[in-house]
């Protein structure tokens, strides 16, 4: 048969393998001195990292969760207080009509007290009048009765009956 010829490289010697263990002993032992450690610290402080990262990230989301609550808690108590306010603003509103109502009875009252107080002076000062117009008026036939000498008596009652429906007849007029 015929050898292939092959490099060197792939079909090594004995020498050559021996070289290449030496010089792989020396740079896997440079690696292990110097390398491995630079490496691992490198891994062990970006696992440090990350496991900080999500215990950051979970108290983050715990505080966010407090947030959250705490919102909804404020909101809770802001809407109670919209709404005991709206109510006190209701109890005050209808306090204002109640005053504003019993004022108004009040004042309606005291110009109904006056008007009558009125009325009662002007029907005081019309009976005063009336009096003083009757008064007068029967003076008046006293004078007509006594001027005229009647005889009969008849004569007088008719006489004074006329005069008061003449006088009741321009009252009404």
């Amino acid at each position: 048969m015929e050898s292939l010829n092959l490099p060197s490289i792939l079909t090594p010697d004995f020498g050559l393998l021996f070289w290449m263990f030496i010089a792989f002993a020396v740079v896997f032992f440079i690696l292990a001195k110097f390398g491995f450690p630079v490496i691992t610290d490198m891994v062990e402080a970006r696992k440090k990292f990350i496991d900080e990262s999500l215990k950051n990230a979970r108290t983050a989301n715990e505080k966010l969760a407090e947030i959250q609550t705490e919102s909804e808690q404020m909101l809770r108590e802001a809407r109670e207080k919209q709404a005991e306010i709206l109510k006190e603003a209701a109890a005050t509103r209808d306090a204002i009509i109640k005053e504003a109502k019993n004022k108004a009875e009040i004042e309606g009252s005291k110009i109904l007290e006056e008007a009558k107080a009125q009325i009662k002076i002007e029907k005081t000062n019309a009976l005063r009048e009336i009096r003083s117009q009757v008064a007068d008026l029967s003076i008046k036939i006293a004078e007509k009765v006594i001027r005229k000498e009647l005889e009969k008596e008849k004569e007088q009652e008719s006489f004074i009956l006329g005069v008061l429906n003449d006088i009741e007849k321009e009252t009404n007029s």
